[in-house]
């Protein structure tokens, strides 16, 4: 079989039209960023933001039409709008008519909000706070899933307990996997355990992108909530989720340390700078509850993310102890809001979801 090259598929492109123009999308020069590598395919259409909803059948059309042809496996198209410097807009202030048209194009088919769960950096116990808080969303009645976008390091599959592989429905969509009636998806449940993810930039986004769009987020009703469990930093992953997604706001994770907060204040500046609302931070490990005797102790400081919230203006969302209830809990694969609902830690992480769910 001979290999895909750049030419055939901008020879495809050439023969889409442009709905209200009189010339094809590739001679308009609305085609960016092609690539073409080992059956996959992917690149961007530059639209007027105005033209969205048109344009999204137009994109659907440049995914069909590569599809037909012999040895492609997967096609990537997504909608990207620029502006010129000279319009360049401060990073809070989007066109009324623009952000409509955008969100639009940029919803997940059977999911109504989505909140994305952040941290500056690793080990500040980001993934175990997204469960709890997906969970501690559901009990307050809202229909809710987690998305894993964390590619190299998924922890879904641990946390909820989940062995099985996610199945097909007939039109090839991604049955996601159900698992304390919690909607879930992660590169985890994809691949053998214990194989690491040893992918360069382009591959991790056309993945996120691929489950994005090739889940089907409503196979057990339409979601209320979807959390995506983001890896930690301000990385490809972010950067094209905020992009490509409409995401209601955003929740950071940080612990007290100094050294944990400066990463954090990066994360919320990247949201910020991306148009992303951030509903709030949380400090997690912010004490330690001695199983014992019940003695606190401030391990790592106390009180430093409710101290960035007060300077940045933005909500301070709860603090969450450093506890061996929710270590092991986690470890076993039954977190804390499912595994004992009544408890003071559920009734924190209850607490916040309460928070985010007004600000929707």
């Amino acid at each position: 079989m001979s290999q895909i090259t750049r030419e055939q598929i901008l020879t495809i492109l050439q023969s889409i039209r442009h709905p209200k123009k009189e010339d094809d999308i590739v001679t308009l020069g609305m085609v960016q960023g092609l690539v073409v590598k080992s059956g996959e395919v992917g690149f961007a259409l530059n639209i007027d933001p105005a033209e969205a909803q048109m344009m999204e059948q137009v994109r659907k059309t440049c995914e069909a039409k590569i599809r037909q042809v012999s040895g492609i496996d997967k096609v990537t198209a997504v909608l990207t709008a620029e502006r010129s410097p000279a319009k360049e807009m401060p990073a809070r202030e989007i066109p009324a008519k623009d952000s409509a048209a955008l969100k639009e194009a940029r919803k997940i088919s059977g999911v109504k909000h989505v909140i994305a769960v952040a941290s500056g950096k690793g080990g500040v116990g980001k993934s175990t706070t997204a469960v709890n808080l997906a969970l501690a969303l559901q009990a307050i009645g809202l229909k809710t899933g987690i998305f894993d976008v964390d590619i190299y390091g998924p922890s879904i599959p641990t946390l909820l307990g989940v062995a099985e592989k996610p199945t097909q429905s007939k039109d090839k969509k991604i049955i996601p996997i159900i698992k304390y009636g919690l909607t879930s998806m992660s590169l985890g449940y994809l691949m053998p355990q214990d194989t690491a993810t040893i992918w360069r930039g382009p591959m991790v986004m056309s993945a996120v992108k691929q489950m994005t769009n090739d889940t089907k987020w409503d196979a057990d009703g339409p979601l209320d909530v979807l959390v995506l469990d983001l890896p930690p930093g301000t990385g490809d992953v972010q950067l094209t989720l905020a992009q490509t997604i409409d995401m209601d706001g955003a929740i950071v994770v940080s612990t007290p340390q100094d050294i944990a907060l400066i990463d954090a204040r990066k994360g919320l500046d990247m949201f910020q700078k991306t148009n992303t609302e951030v509903f709030g931070i949380i400090e997690n490990m912010s004490y330690f509850l001695c199983p014992s005797c019940g003695y606190r102790s401030d391990i790592f400081g106390h009180g430093g993310a409710r101290e960035v919230a007060e300077k940045l203006g933005i909500d301070f969302l709860g603090e969450i102890p450093l506890h061996m209830d929710i270590r092991e809990t986690s470890d076993n694969g039954t977190p804390i809001v499912a595994h004992d609902p009544n408890s003071p830690h559920a009734a924190i992480y209850i607490d916040i979801a309460r928070k985010v769910a007004a600000k929707l």
